[in-house]
């Protein structure tokens, strides 16, 4: 995986995460690879990867099994989903209507860019 300096790895990692629920690889009471298993295949320190599991432990996103290891939580697509559209309106969204404004881009235009991009 290639990490990005501006982002902790362990939020690098929860998107990850977060991706494989959006997109349905990980599904409602899957058992998710080990900490173990994620740190191989990140290449990241375990105490870095288990951070991303308790980060998405405390957001009800995922469980622990004692001993059996960790699933996705009932409600974890959902509960995504609320928290990227969160991340999206308060992270990207002010550059993206600051640059619209400053190109002279209107409403209009956006939606019909849109549209077109749909196709």
């Amino acid at each position: 995986m290639n990490y990005s300096d501006n982002r902790p790895i362990y939020k690098q990692i929860t998107d990850y995460f977060c991706n494989q629920i959006l997109q349905h690889k990980w599904s409602p009471e899957d058992r998710i690879p080990s900490v173990r298993e994620i740190a191989v295949k990140m290449e990241v320190n375990p105490n870095t990867a288990i951070r991303a599991f308790h980060d998405l432990q405390d957001k009800d996103i995922l469980y622990n099994q004692r001993g059996v290891g960790y699933f996705v939580a009932e409600h974890a697509h959902e509960k995504v989903k609320q928290m990227k559209r969160e991340e999206f309106i308060n992270e990207k969204l002010p550059g993206f209507f600051r640059d619209m404004k400053q190109l002279g881009f209107s409403c209009k235009e956006l939606e019909e860019l849109y549209d077109k991009s749909k196709k």
